[in-house]
């Protein structure tokens, strides 16, 4: 079958989005088996990790993770809840209605195994052969 080429950047989008999306199931999969810790919920841990002072207002989590306002709030209600610890929530002294999520001492502590992980998954991902023939295949069309 000849490959019509209107549709190159379409078929190279779609094989890189198979690519990304094998190994977020990798890792999704993982960080639920060995932590029951989402995808998102290790990105919110994670950003927040990154930030100086290891805070950010919701609103700018959300736009970091990609969900709705509603959904980060409930996420980071979930990583809050007494049975995880691992953010707390402050309110904006300037603005009231802002709404900061800090990570807490123990929230870094439980990254740190998830990070563990995350990179084991990743190694493995990468290391495979075909990850890098994909890649290739990809970089030398253009």
């Amino acid at each position: 079958m000849k490959t019509d080429p209107t549709n190159e950047l379409i078929n190279d989008w779609l094989s890189l989005t198979h690519i990304t999306e094998r190994i977020s199931n990798m890792l999704e999969k993982a960080l639920q088996e060995n932590y029951n810790l989402s995808l998102k919920e290790f990105y919110v841990l994670y950003f927040l990790s990154k930030e100086s002072n290891k805070t950010l207002r919701l609103q700018q989590l959300q736009e970091r993770v990609g969900l709705s306002q509603s959904a980060i709030s409930r996420l980071v209600g979930r990583l809050e809840a007494k049975n995880c610890r691992a953010l707390q929530r402050n309110v904006c002294e300037d603005d009231r209605r802002g709404v900061y999520t800090q990570l807490t001492e123990l929230g870094e502590e439980k990254l740190q195994r998830y990070l563990v992980t995350m990179n084991e998954i990743l190694q493995s991902a990468f290391s495979d052969g075909k990850f890098d023939e994909a890649l290739q295949l990809l970089v030398q069309k253009k």
